[in-house]
Order: structure tokens, then sequence, then C-alpha cells
């Protein structure tokens, strides 16, 4: 009777499947490891572009990085015990009540790394939620930093530049703080773009005129839904060496049909520069005022000759 040869029989083929499986685990856990370190930022928020952005990206990472950890040990127990106690023909299963010492282990193991995480969270939360003073290079005006209003989180200082940001199907409007107190009927105003100067501390109030939007730029912080009838406030200071930079998003918010086309960008420019900015937008305001009043008067003229010689 012809026997099988040697690189075919069972047992050779088993351990052949088994090298191969415990290789495509190491593969698996290798990945996960190279990718929570090397490539974080493809799994985490974008930062980069204000301090309270980059505190969410290494809140990410520090999470990211647990998680990684637990998932390698879990998923290595599991394929050890598949290996280890894998079953053999004609065995009696072992009857197991438990084992108390190892619930207790992990169970508070469990217990001791949401208790670490939380930590970390709450201590990362105030640089977060609430802005910093303005630096050496950031915008002042004839008064001094623009201050908001006591209704939203400030710098320790309490002063910010505080702009309004209004959602609209499907655009958003940016407007600046003026001299004049207590109104923004006048104030200078741009669409799409908003422009800062670096090195200020930032303030927004961010509304909706129509349905609800969501102003997100990754690079600047977390996103904020704007709401009709309702504030919002969020906070970014970006660094004096990014002057020039332009910082990209969108709403993040379904809104309707032209959704997509709501795109929105932060240019930051240094404090002489911006202003210049308001000046400039200051003036063509008032151009296109002066331009709208002198075509109104010219049809208010054209309308009354007209009705003029229209009169027997």
């Amino acid at each position: 009777m012809n026997k099988l040869p040697s690189a075919l029989r069972p047992n050779r083929i088993t351990s052949t499947r088994r090298r191969l499986a415990l290789a495509a685990v190491a593969v698996a856990v290798l990945s996960l490891l190279v990718t929570s370190t090397a490539s974080a930022d493809f799994f985490t928020p974008e930062s980069g572009g204000s301090p309270n952005a980059d505190k969410i990206d290494t809140l990410y990472k520090l999470i990211l990085g647990v998680a990684v950890v637990v998932f390698v040990g879990v998923e290595g127990a599991l394929f050890y015990c598949l290996w280890k106690f894998k079953a053999k023909k004609g065995a009696v299963a072992a009857q197991i009540h438990g084992n108390t010492r190892l619930e207790i282990g992990w169970t508070v193991g469990a217990a001791v790394i949401l208790v670490v995480l939380a930590g970390f969270t709450f201590a990362a939360l105030p640089g977060i939620r609430n802005p910093s003073n303005s630096g050496p290079a950031g915008f002042s005006s004839a008064n001094g930093v623009l201050t908001a209003g006591v209704t939203k989180r400030l710098p320790p200082n309490g002063k910010s530049l505080n702009i309004e940001i209004n959602g609209q199907q499907y655009v958003w409007r940016f407007t600046y703080p003026d001299a004049t107190p207590n109104t923004t009927l006048d104030n200078p105003f741009s669409y799409e773009e908003l422009v800062v100067p670096v090195d200020t501390a930032v303030t927004l109030d961010i509304r909706a005129q129509d349905v609800a939007h969501s102003w997100w730029i990754p690079k600047l912080g977390g996103k904020f839904d704007a709401i009709p009838g309702y504030t919002n406030h969020t906070w970014f200071k970006i660094p004096a060496k990014l002057a020039g930079q332009t910082f990209r998003g969108q709403c993040a918010e379904l809104c309707g049909r032209n959704h997509a086309n709501m795109i929105a960008q932060v240019h930051a420019v240094t404090a002489q520069q911006f202003q210049k900015f308001i000046a400039d937008q200051k003036a063509a305001t008032t151009a296109g005022d002066k331009a709208a009043g002198i075509a109104r008067k010219a049809f208010e003229k054209t309308l009354s000759t007209d009705q003029s010689s229209a009169t027997p």
C-alpha cells in the first residue's frame, strides 16, 4: 500500500496552517501598531492650526493608543486560547466553574483604564474649551484688543477678537467687530472666507439664519452646530508662524440641495494686514452704499419724469 509523501501528511498540513495563521495574526498586530504611531493623523482629527485643535488631537491619540493595547491584548489572548486549548479527537471537555481572581482582575483593570482616560480627558478639557490670551504679535485696536461679551468663554485677560458667523443656505457670512457698540448693522463683513490676524485669540458666535448648519474647519478645532434661534461659541488662535496660510472646511450638516457647495475657509494674516483688510471692507461698503444711493436717485428721477409725461 502506497504511503502519502511526508509533505502531504495531515500533521504536516495542520502544522503549516497553524504557522500561517500565527504569521497572519503577527502581521495584523504589527500593522495596528505601525498605524497607531506613524499614521495616527489618518485616524485622529486634523491639527496644527490652533492650540485647542492640537489638544483635541493629542487626546484622541492617547485614547487610540490605549485602545490598540487593549485590542492587541484581548485578540492575542483569544488566539492563544484557540491554539492552546483546541479540541482533540476523543477529548472530554473540562468543566470550569470560573476563576474569581481572574474575574476580579479584569474588572479592576477595565475600571482603572476608564479612570485614567477620564482623568486625562478632564485635564485636557480646559485647554480645549477656554481661549488663551492673544500674543504679542496679535491684533490690537485703538482701545486695545477688542473685547467680547461676557456671555461666552473668554481668555484669562477677558479680551478677544469676536467675530459673528452666520450660516445661510448656502453660504457663510462673517461679521467683524467695529468701534460702534451694540450694533452690527454697519460692521465690515465678508462671505465664504474669514480673514483673521495671527497670534490673536479669536472667539466666534455661531448662528444660522434658516436651517441647521455646522461650522467645521478641521485644523482649527472641533465642529459646532449653527442652529436658528441659538448661539454657539468656540475659539481658535493661529500661531504667528502660520501667517499667509488658508485653512479649509465646509458645512458639516446636511442643510439642503446645495449643501456640498457651502464651503468655508479661514485665511490667516498679520495684524497689519488684518487692519488693512478691515479698512478696505469698510471703504468697499461705503462706496457700494454711495453707488446705490446715486442709482436710487436716478431711478426716482426717471420714475418721476415718466409719471409727469403720462399725466394728461
